[in-house]
């Protein structure tokens, strides 16, 4: 049970540290930072010292507002394994038109293609 704590602590620390590098990169007070993502100054206190999680919808809500990742805002560099961002990746190609689909599909059917042939004769 202590590592599961221990593994919350480390992801909330590195929010903390995160949000208020944010708040300091940007030259905003605590209130200036309550009032910019729409939270109580409390909260904003809260965040930064550790001592609260933030809602998925606050967290989206200051990445939008300071055009960063939410990834970026709960993982620390090197944290997520390199299979996790191409999952980030394919999740971003949902969004697009089913044309865009259709070319990134035969992209990667020609990259498989090439690799497989590249086994087949090396």
């Amino acid at each position: 049970m202590d590592s599961i704590i221990d593994s919350q602590g480390t992801f909330w620390m590195s929010f903390s540290t995160r949000f208020l590098q944010l708040r300091k990169q940007h030259g905003l007070t605590q209130p200036q930072m309550a009032d910019k993502i729409s939270i109580h100054l409390t909260q904003v206190r809260r965040y930064e010292s550790g001592e609260a999680q933030p809602s998925l919808d606050i967290l989206k809500k200051i990445a939008t507002t300071f055009n960063v990742t939410t990834d970026w805002l709960i993982f620390e560099e090197g944290e997520r394994e390199p299979q996790d961002e191409l999952k980030l990746k394919f999740e971003a190609v949902k969004g697009m038109t089913e044309d865009e689909q259709r070319s990134v599909k035969d992209i990667l059917d020609a990259m498989i293609l090439k690799h497989q042939a590249k086994q087949l004769l090396g």
